[in-house]
């Protein structure tokens, strides 16, 4: 325990800039909440200590927040295992389950006992355990001189053995990451289960009202959360599922409140926000926002189209597609609003700004020249080929991801791989992967619809050859294109009517049988060639490339972060989210959206209600949701007559704080986060305090959802509800 007790009181050495110049922003270590910002949080309206939040002593709040499934955030609500997060979080899984006779995306799904939960292969929750500071055994005796592979390869090496000190003979995992851009690493020990199962949620008519419309916009009136259980083997460790698992009894669980929000109430977000670039120069902004986001919109928006077009064919496509349309929507309308809210900031030239004042300090001081001078000149020069490069390796895959058979065929590479050269291939390690391709195809052809993929290969492969130069276009490609004159649309009914990646019959059959011999067969598919060629193709002329500059920006990166904090030392910092566990802290506030239009902090029931429209999916409130407002049958969940949906903060959140809990001054449940208003979404890049908002939904919502709506309300009996 002495190691857990010494990383409460190291002093980083960035001491002087840990905290934040606008007290609402900043995502912060728990680790370091005593030293750095609980005094702030207090005179917010805090009423508890840092150890409540964090501790390696007790249990503490940490012990109630997950990372599910790598992507999103969940709590415990009870001693038995129950996890909430958002309706999107387990859209997947609710999808997954769904089928035209138990459409569990249209009507909901709730298991009336625990021997109705739906088991999730593959999904996990991971806990944090502890996490220390190992910044002096990472960088000991390493110099910004060093060359930058030696520099890399030392670090890693010293990164692996780090890790898997800290674990030996726990049964954990271990990751270290850096901070500051490089300047300082922390190691994170977790505990990850494997057993979880779906326990309820609602039909998307209320989990994802509003659907893409009403996506990163407020007022939101969406009832985004779902249901799970984490189950252990009998001595609550992680266990594969079984059906003797039993729930698992967490160190920690937040009391639920029904209390409420007020405007300027203190909030608390705990979770795992995955990415911010905060201190990137401007030149990283302008690559973004004018010319990787505008083309990325272009080619989510023609994948829309079509996809919209098919799910509104056949109520199947609906269900096969609704999770792959979200996870496509979701970054396509997040871009268009970044690139707006970056352009009404002025960021661009509020970063210039700040540069040309840094430079002005640099040349000042011909100490700070040796030391700094060359940062903002190689910055200038590496973007504009970055910029290229990095355009050329996201559209490629935004293209040939988008091609369903293509990604099958991608995936059945190392099958193939295992039968190439001349010896005989392991039996084992053939049937291994035989077996985990099959079941991938499984879930592959289960949401396949042919039609829509040969329309998708049509419209991408054009606006592949028309968007990028040729000397960036795959050799494959460009024979395609001298074969079909530029009409894909011409190919794709031979190929897809010949091709083992379109029907599941022939991929099985192809599969099962595969041998050496299948590997002539297997290279004249167009897919499967096409694929090889593009992977090839990106590996040998793009990704060296891609490499080397990202290696050099690391490089400035590291040096840049360090000059930011010694010229503007009055100012305080917080690191960029790296998918690990962090803090963020605010109010309920309200805001002005645009000239005399002002944006209050809660939504209610009766805002549903009026945007109810039976002809589009998205709006079809539920006729029982109906029925409980007209008569206003809102029992304890309701407040002075209205029944609250979700309410707005000014935390600093991005994605993965998706189903982060929200917290009160007590340590209360209160909300469970899930988007950020259309004004502020450009907060991953350039936090605006005026307008960045989290949008949450208030606890009160899901648990007269559960109770009054589904009549589940057993499972509020295993919660600790405060009045």
């Amino acid at each position: 325990m002495k190691k857990f007790l010494l990383a409460l009181i190291v002093v980083l050495s960035f001491g002087s800039g840990f905290a934040s110049t606008l007290p609402d922003e900043g995502i912060w270590i728990p680790l370091l909440i005593e030293k750095f910002n609980i005094k702030l949080m207090q005179e917010k309206g805090f009423r508890l200590s840092a150890g409540d939040i964090y501790s390696v002593n007790r249990s503490s709040m940490k012990d109630a927040v997950v990372n599910f499934n790598g992507g999103c955030t969940a709590e415990f609500i009870s001693g038995s295992g129950l996890l909430i997060t958002n309706h999107h979080c387990g859209y997947g899984q609710i999808q997954n389950h769904s089928t035209l006779e138990n459409d569990y995306l249209t009507n909901g799904f709730w298991a009336m006992s625990r021997s109705e939960e739906l088991p999730n292969p593959g999904v996990t929750v991971t806990l944090l355990k502890w996490m220390e500071d190992v910044t002096a055994q990472v960088l000991q005796d390493i110099s910004d001189e060093m060359p930058a592979q030696e520099r890399e390869k030392l670090i890693a090496t010293r990164i692996a053995d780090i890790q898997a000190k800290a674990v030996q003979g726990t049964g954990y995992s271990a990751v270290v990451r850096p901070f500051f851009m490089g300047n300082q690493y922390f190691l994170f020990v977790n505990e990850t289960f494997r057993d979880v199962r779906l326990v309820g949620a609602p039909p998307s008519a209320i989990g994802k009202f509003g659907g893409d419309t009403d996506n990163w916009v407020w007022p939101r009136h969406t009832g985004d959360f779902s249901l799970f259980r984490v189950y252990a083997g009998k001595d609550n460790k992680p266990a594969d599922y079984s059906p003797d698992n039993v729930p698992y009894n967490p160190a920690y669980y937040f009391p639920v409140s029904l209390r409420g929000v007020d405007e300027g109430d203190f909030t608390m977000v705990f979770g795992y926000p995955g990415a911010t670039s905060e201190y990137v120069p401007s030149h990283h902004i302008d690559m973004l926002k004018n010319h990787i986001n505008p083309l990325m919109v272009g080619i989510r928006t023609k994948k829309l189209e079509i996809i919209d077009r098919a799910m509104e064919s056949d109520p199947l496509i609906r269900i096969q597609y609704s999770s792959k349309k979200a996870g496509i929507s979701n970054s396509w309308k997040k871009w268009i609003g970044e690139i707006q809210g970056l352009e009404k900031m002025n960021t661009i030239g509020k970063k210039q700004e700040f540069e040309a004042g840094l430079t002005e300090w640099i040349r000042a001081d011909k100490g700070r020249m040796l030391k700094y001078g060359d940062i903002l000149p190689s910055y200038g020069e590496l973007y504009k080929e970055l910029t290229e490069y990095t355009l050329v390796n996201n559209y490629t895959s935004e293209v040939f991801n988008g091609i369903e058979a293509m990604v099958l065929a991608r995936r059945t590479y190392e099958l193939a791989s295992l039968f190439q050269g001349g010896k005989a291939p392991d039996r084992q390690a053939v049937e291994k992967t035989r077996e985990t391709l099959a079941a991938y195809a499984g879930e592959f052809f289960k949401d396949y619809d042919m039609a829509t993929d040969k329309e998708l290969f049509s419209a991408l492969m054009t606006m592949y050859g028309e968007t990028l130069a040729q000397k960036w276009l795959a050799p494959e490609y460009l024979k395609l294109t001298k074969l079909s004159g530029g009409d894909f649309g011409k190919l794709s009914p031979d190929f897809y009517n010949s091709s083992v990646f379109t029907d599941k019959e022939r991929f099985d059959s192809f599969i099962r049988r595969f041998g050496k011999s299948g590997l002539k067969k297997l290279e004249k598919d167009p897919f499967y060639s096409l694929a090889i060629d593009v992977s090839r193709f990106l590996t040998g002329n793009v990704l060296p490339g891609l490499a080397r500059m990202n290696s050099e920006r690391q490089t400035l990166n590291k040096r840049y972060m360090t000059l930011q904090m010694e010229y503007d030392s009055a100012r305080v910092f917080y690191p960029d989210a790296n998918s690990t566990l962090r803090v963020s802290f605010g109010s309920v506030k309200g805001y002005e959206s645009e000239d005399a239009v002002w944006f209050k902090p809660v939504s209610t029931l009766r805002g549903i209600v009026e945007k109810d429209n039976p002809s589009i999916y998205d709006y079809n409130v539920p006729s029982r949701l109906k029925e409980l407002y007209a008569g206003r049958d809102y029992g304890r969940y309701g407040r002075n007559g209205e029944m609250p949906v979700c309410f707005i903060a000014d935390n600093h959140t991005t994605g993965g704080n998706s189903g982060s809990p929200v917290i009160n001054a007590d340590g209360f449940l209160i909300g469970i986060n899930f988007d950020r208003a259309w004004e502020g979404v450009a907060s991953d890049l350039a936090f605006n305090p005026a307008q960045s908002r989290n949008i949450s939904l208030d606890i009160r919502f899901a648990l007269f959802i559960i109770d009054k709506f589904a009549g589940a309300g057993y499972l509020l009996d295993e919660m600790t509800i405060v009045e």
